[in-house]
């Protein structure tokens, strides 16, 4: 049976998904500038840190304009950040690729997140994977 989207439990999640979203971005802001980073410079940041990326690619990711990230990518490499480099399976691309200082700041940034990180680890290890597997569920993501 489907539940009207307008339910009373729906709402309540739906509340519950929002506030957890403003709390995420106020402390992601706020760790950012502890490192002199805007949120969006930080976000980037730590893509990259995990895979070198074409802008393209990282504004897919993002869900935002190219030329934004392109602005973002010029600020973090003027500071040392991130390089753009030819990619080695199409040298006609340009990725934008963390340095050592990048990777290094991108690895304070993320230890510096708390707020997901303590009430995920009141949680039980089967709690946290039903918890990502209803997460990947409602974004339509293969749950393995």
């Amino acid at each position: 049976m489907a539940t009207s989207r307008t339910d009373p439990l729906t709402l309540e999640v739906v509340e519950l998904i929002g506030t957890v979203v403003a709390r995420y971005y106020e402390e992601y802001e706020q760790a950012a500038a502890q490192h002199a980073l805007t949120g969006a410079q930080a976000r980037v940041l730590g893509l990259l840190s995990l895979d070198p990326l074409p802008m393209r690619r990282i504004a897919q990711k993002l869900k935002c304009e190219p030329s934004n990230i392109t602005g973002i990518v010029d600020r973090l490499e003027a500071r040392g950040l991130v390089e753009r480099r030819p990619d080695p399976d199409d040298r006609r691309v340009k990725l934008a690729v963390p340095t050592d200082e990048g990777r290094d700041t991108a690895r304070r940034l993320r230890e510096s997140l708390d707020f997901a990180r303590e009430p995920l680890g009141e949680l039980t290890e089967a709690e946290r994977t039903l918890l990502r597997d209803l997460l990947k569920r409602m974004l339509g993501v293969d749950v393995a």
